[in-house]
């Protein structure tokens, strides 16, 4: 089961409150909170559209970057025994650490537009 919904390139979270009987979200991958809801999932998907054009409007009025910036490095933890074993395989292909993950994330990440 997925818990996202995706509009004109971008990701709102889904969930679901049984105290409120209501669905809500946010959109992912920006700077600031920008939430909605809907009692329904077609009241929940037009409430994201919504809130997408509406935070579209918001940027292109305020001169705002639309979407979150990324530096491109970041820390990943994982089993010691994995680290080795991806050292290894980096060896063999004679590549670096960076350059196998890389390549391993492109290739997780080929389907996403």
């Amino acid at each position: 089961m997925k818990n996202f919904i995706q509009y004109n390139g971008f990701i709102g979270s889904v969930h679901f409150s049984a105290e409120d009987e209501c669905f809500f979200g946010k959109i992912e991958g920006i700077d600031d909170l920008v939430t909605f809801e809907g009692s329904e999932v077609s009241g929940l998907m037009n409430a994201f559209r919504e809130a997408v054009e509406d935070y579209l409007n918001l940027c292109q009025t305020t001169g705002k970057p639309v979407h979150k910036s990324y530096k491109g490095s970041f820390n990943v933890r994982i089993t010691p025994e994995l680290h080795k074993k991806a050292v290894q395989k980096s060896l063999i292909l004679g590549t670096s650490l960076n350059q196998l993950v890389q390549k391993a994330i492109e290739e997780e990440v080929k389907d996403i537009t």
